[in-house]
């Protein structure tokens, strides 16, 4: 911040920190071994496109990059257009930590080609032992993860089991505290 905007009263906004996406390769296993949630083996992370050249040819080059990693890896790529002209790229991996690292890349890309802000969002699919799916999600401009579980039916959500997911949670990952900002996400392609 330079002298001119701390004599305005502007400040920089902060961004989160890169570990807290991370948090989920270790959370995953106490997902996993303490409560029954595994993995569906589906992660997507969204991000609104401009029609620029330069965007485009850094999400060409990304999605060139995880194709290219997932040879190894076993990652595939696909993507989707929503209705709200929002691209989703979903990963496909039974690993949670090689779905983490394929997000991470794809945020990275964007980031460093200064499209950070157009990231909304990552979505990792997850399975409990009563065979309800459920997502968690990581909100890249707050830097934290909430649980958004689909009940079925006319764009009906199960809050009670998000409550349950947030105490399940809480010690494993940064969890946002303020749940009006627990958006849904309706028809999610993983």
């Amino acid at each position: 911040m330079g002298f001119l905007d701390s004599l305005l009263g502007r400040s920089k906004v902060k961004g989160p920190a890169p570990d807290r996406l991370f948090a989920l390769s270790t959370a995953h296993v106490a997902l996993e071994v303490g409560h029954g949630i595994r993995t569906r083996g589906t992660a997507a992370i969204v991000f609104q496109p401009l029609g620029t050249a330069d965007f485009d040819a850094i999400a060409r080059e990304v999605e060139e990059l995880v194709r290219g990693t997932g040879e190894e890896t076993g990652t595939t790529l696909s993507k989707e257009e929503d209705s709200y002209g929002y691209r989703w790229m979903v990963l496909h991996d039974d690993d949670v930590e090689d779905l983490v690292v394929g997000v991470n890349a794809v945020s990275d890309a964007l980031a460093v080609g200064g499209y950070a802000d157009r990231v909304l969002c990552a979505v990792f699919g997850f399975r409990d032992g009563r065979g309800q799916d459920l997502n968690l999600i990581y909100n890249y401009k707050r830097g934290a993860w909430y649980p958004f579980v689909p009940a079925g039916g006319d764009q009906q959500r199960s809050t009670e089991r998000e409550l349950q997911l947030k105490a399940i949670l809480e010690p494993e990952l940064p969890v946002e505290p303020q749940l009006e900002r627990w958006f849904p996400l309706w028809g999610i392609p993983i």
